[in-house]
């Protein structure tokens, strides 16, 4: 009989355990947010007095991150990273740094905040983000 309870004691720490376990194996992925956007040529519309719209190709919408930093390989940090909303603070040793904030409303549609220093100059601008089509081959 002692036996017996001692098994079920094991059991039942095992089982306690693995139910602790199990939610952090279903956590998403950081950034997740922005690999539910939609791949293919993008729109931004600045939203400044010119209107200025420029074109992306996006095949890793982790590249909105960087918008003023495109080439460059930056440490990031995540300041928020909701299910529709991240934010992230980056630095490109020698070429600056930048904060982004990106809002998906759908996952053809994002509302960007950036502001930071590029080659010295400070940049701040916020812009919408539309999916219009596919990449030109």
């Amino acid at each position: 009989m002692a036996v017996s309870r001692r098994l079920r004691l094991a059991i039942a720490v095992v089982a306690g355990g693995l139910a602790f376990a199990l939610p952090a194996s279903g956590q998403r992925a950081p950034l997740s947010m922005l690999d539910r956007l939609e791949r293919g040529r993008w729109e931004l519309r600045m939203r400044d007095a010119a209107g200025t719209v420029q074109a992306v190709c996006l095949g890793d919408s982790r590249r909105l991150i960087q918008l003023r930093h495109p080439q460059n390989s930056c440490e990031r940090f995540i300041v928020d990273d909701t299910t529709d909303d991240v934010t992230v603070q980056y630095t490109c040793r020698g070429k600056g740094y930048g904060r982004t904030h990106i809002r998906r409303e759908t996952s053809r549609l994002v509302q960007i905040e950036t502001q930071g220093i590029a080659d010295g100059l400070p940049f701040n601008f916020v812009a919408e983000g539309r999916r219009v089509g596919d990449c030109p081959a």
